[in-house]
């Protein structure tokens, strides 16, 4: 056999093995999230208690914080490669809704398709309160610290 011949063949399987299979670009894939299967999901019904859908779905991946009331489970595959900025291939998200007796109201499920990007805002909110001064935010703390809870005190030996 020539080198030709064998360099062309070493070139051919080189490019045959590079070509992406499913199963290759899997192996960038991480899975994010605890999206209950839909057989469970099917099981809730409009007023269920919360107790009965934490039993059948288990904890929620996020509890809304102004408004108890609602459970989110959510879950998306994110595909990552080296340095390239990664890329959200799939999403699930289930909004789970509850009265103020702790029954099921409403539920929806939107995926990536069909649901809203949030752009994040880069302004600041400014808090009231004491506005500190150059030193007092940087010097403020210097000899207040006492590791061995001061001298004197009722905590020496």
């Amino acid at each position: 056999m020539s080198i030709n011949k064998l360099m062309s063949a070493c070139a051919i399987i080189a490019l045959v093995s590079a070509c992406s299979t499913q199963k290759t670009n899997e192996w960038f894939v991480s899975h994010n999230g605890n999206m209950p299967s839909n057989e469970r999901i099917e099981q809730i019904a409009k007023g269920d208690s919360q107790e009965k859908v934490r039993q059948i779905l288990g904890s929620p991946s996020s509890v809304v914080s102004l408004d108890r009331n609602t459970w989110i489970y959510m879950s998306s595959d994110v595909k990552r490669v080296a340095f390239m900025v990664p890329e959200e291939v799939e999403r699930d998200v289930l909004t789970i809704r509850f009265d103020d007796n702790g029954t099921v109201m409403e539920l929806e499920r939107l995926n990536k398709d069909n649901g809203n990007e949030v752009k994040i805002s880069s302004d600041e909110t400014e808090a009231p309160g004491e506005q500190l001064g150059f030193f007092r935010k940087y010097f403020g703390g210097v000899g207040q610290y006492s590791p061995f809870g001061g001298m004197g005190g009722s905590n020496s030996l």
